[in-house]
This record gives structure tokens, C-alpha cells and sequence, in this order.
């Protein structure tokens, strides 16, 4: 574990203007912020206690108004003609009601990255309705791939909508549109909308369901736990291990480590022998402890792996190795990612948002 300071990394010079909110635009300012840019977080007055993320926060400079008085939008307006990128999470029409619309700002600012975090988006039947991570699965197609026969989806917190398609097609907008302003020397509005991002995160398993590489039938998705050689399994101490042994040579591997029949890899993707492969192999795993299957298949191809508490991801020697959480304002949280070879990201310090925006004016 190490500890992060100063405000480096690839993105060093970029400033940022956050409009606060949660979920997505809050994880997105946090990732620019993690790999070097200012993020100037404009915050509401009395913001409730419960709303507040010290990780997702991290690394701001920080500013309290109140967009009800005409003063303090007439400052906001000022932080964003000193700005290469805004962020704003509220429903369509918000910011135009208040008067920061992108025309606003961006005629102030002709440069300025407009980036509008929604989950449906700026138009269309559902945009002004309210909605979460599971609605946005759902209307999408992923919840209905994430369930087996017999069982309803679970949804997978709040990672794959929110922060997949959410937060990560945010950055990669406002990114894309730097790098466009680079040839043109002019903004533009980044509509980042999470049902368009969850689609496309769909691209990887819808693409092979015409070649009939993977079906997303249930009963029949590998992907979601309907085969043996890709689901968790329950252990004798009550934990649990998870196998993803796709590959033929990979799941003979694994069939030789845990001691059960090889010649099960001669049918290993025909559905009908799933259920019952499965249940074989929940007893077997049920004969010993998550540490010892562990300490089984660590050093193979076998491609299984311990099912960690969060607590215990510190400790596990792939995390530790690569500093994989770091320590900042009193708290270990997850260290910026992706890694660069010469201008390494870091969580940089929280300061004042007056002495952040001072310097800013300065040039």
C-alpha cells in the first residue's frame, strides 16, 4: 500500500468544473481528477450528510453556491469560461432553467467541453423521468441475460450501468472531444447517456450470438453461470470459489486438479449435461475450504479463483503487488487506474476551491 499526493499524471493541466451530484458524474470527475486534471467541484448549500462520498470525491478543490441566487450562477458562469471541460448529472433542462445552459456557457467559453450525465438522456420519451442503475439494465436487455432458469436477475450492484456505462462513456467522451478540439479549437456538448453506454458494453456478448458463438438464453449462457465450468461454487467452510475454465485446455486443467472424470471435456458446451456436471461438482468443492481449492489451483491454468470479502482484497499478493489501494485523508480506498509509464496518475490533495479557481485566473 502507498501513499498518493500532489497532482500529476497524463491529464495534468486540464481543469474541470464539476456541477456535484452522485453515481456517475461524481466517478467521472474522480477518474479525470486520479489522472491528473483540476476538478473544481461546485457544491449545493446544506448538502446532506448521507449523499456524501469521500472516494468518489476525492481530489477536488471545492466551491459551495447556491444556484438560486442570480450572484452565485453568474460565478459559476465565470468558473466555466476558465474551464476545458464541464460536468453536469441533472435532468435535461435543469441547467437551461437555471441559466447555465451549453449556450450559455459555451458562448462565453467557445472552447469549453459541455459533458451532460444522464441515464437516458437528453431526449426521447423517458428523459425527463426519473431512474436507476437497475432501470436502465432493465430496459436495456442486460438484466434479462443476468438470470438462470427458475430465478430472477440479480442485479450487479451498481457496476455495470452507473459506472460501465455511465461514468466510463463519460470519460471517454470528454476525451474524445479534447482530442477533437485539438484540430477545430472548439467545444461541443457531450451527451453521455448510460442507456447508450450499457449497449454498447453489450456489443461483446451480442456480437457472437449470430455466429452462435454464445447464446443468451437461459439455461444456455455460459456467461451468467448455466454451464459448470463458469459459475462460483459453495465450499466446505461456508466461502466460495469461482471457476471460468471456457477454454477446452483450461477446463481439462481444471477437471485434472479437482479430481473429476476428463473425458467431461469431450461434451464440454453441450447444455444438457450442464445441470447435472454442476451439481458434481458443487460436491466436490463442498470437500474442502476456499483456501485450500485455493492453494489447488492458484498455480494453474485452471482459471479459478477465491470468491474475496472486500476486506480481504488488501491482502491478496495480486492486489498488494501492484499497489492496487492506496491511503488518502484517512482512508484506504482504490488506487487510479489505468497505470502510465511516465506520467503515473495519483489521488491528488483536496484543497480550497477559492485558491483552486484563484489560480486558474492566474494563468
Amino acid at each position: 500500500m502507498t501513499q498518493h499526493g500532489g497532482r500529476r499524471g497524463p491529464l495534468e493541466g486540464l481543469r474541470c468544473v464539476e456541477f456535484a451530484g452522485m453515481g456517475p458524474g461524481s466517478h467521472g470527475a474522480m477518474l479525470l481528477s486520479d489522472l491528473g486534471a483540476e476538478v473544481l467541484r461546485i457544491e449545493r448549500p446544506n448538502r446532506p450528510a448521507f449523499t456524501i462520498n469521500p472516494i468518489t470525491e476525492r481530489g477536488r478543490g471545492k466551491l459551495v453556491l447556491d444556484l438560486r441566487q442570480p450572484e452565485d450562477v453568474a460565478r459559476a458562469l465565470d468558473i466555466a469560461r476558465h474551464a476545458d471541460v464541464l460536468i453536469e448529472g441533472n435532468r435535461p433542462g435543469v441547467m437551461e432553467r437555471l441559466g447555465l445552459s451549453p449556450e450559455v456557457a459555451m458562448a462565453a467559453n467557445p472552447r469549453l467541453i459541455y459533458a451532460r450525465m444522464t441515464g437516458w438522456g437528453q431526449d426521447g420519451p423517458l428523459a425527463l423521468r426519473a431512474g436507476h442503475d437497475l432501470s436502465y439494465l432493465a430496459i436495456t436487455g442486460a438484466l434479462h441475460t443476468f438470470a438462470r432458469p427458475g430465478e430472477l436477475p440479480v442485479p450487479p450492484m451498481n457496476l455495470v450501468a452507473d459506472f460501465g456505462g455511465g461514468s466510463m462513456f463519460l470519460v471517454l467522451g470528454i476525451l474524445a472531444a479534447l482530442w477533437e478540439r485539438e484540430r477545430s479549437g472548439l467545444g461541443q456538448v457531450v451527451d453521455a447517456a448510460i442507456v447508450d453506454g450499457v449497449a454498447a458494453l453489450l456489443a461483446g456478448a451480442a456480437g457472437h450470438v449470430p455466429t452462435g458463438g454464445l447464446s443468451l438464453a437461459r439455461g444456455h449462457n455460459v456467461l451468467v453461470g448455466a454451464s459448470n465450468y463458469y459459475r462460483p461454487y459453495l465450499c466446505k467452510d461456508g466461502r466460495e470459489f469461482a471457476v471460468a475454465a471456457i477454454e477446452p485446455q483450461f477446463y481439462r486443467t481444471l477437471l485434472q486438479r479437482i479430481g473429476a472424470p476428463v473425458e467431461w471435456a469431450e461434451d464440454q458446451h453441450d447444455p444438457s449435461v450442464w445441470p447435472e456436471r454442476s451439481a458434481a461438482m458443487a460436491a466436490i468443492f463442498l470437500t474442502r475450504t476456499r483456501d485450500e481449492w485455493t492453494a489447488i489451483l492458484e498455480d494453474s491454468d485452471a482459471c479459478g479463483a477465491p470468491v474475496l470479502e472486500l476486506a480481504e482484497v488488501l491482502t491478496h499478493p495480486q492486489i498488494a503487488e501492484r499497489n492496487g489501494y492506496a491511503l488518502h485523508e484517512g482512508i484506504v480506498q482504490q488506487a487510479p487506474a489505468p497505470r502510465f509509464s511516465r506520467t503515473p496518475g495519483a489521488i491528488g490533495p483536496d484543497e480550497s476551491g477559492e485558491a483552486m479557481l484563484e489560480r486558474w485566473k492566474m494563468g
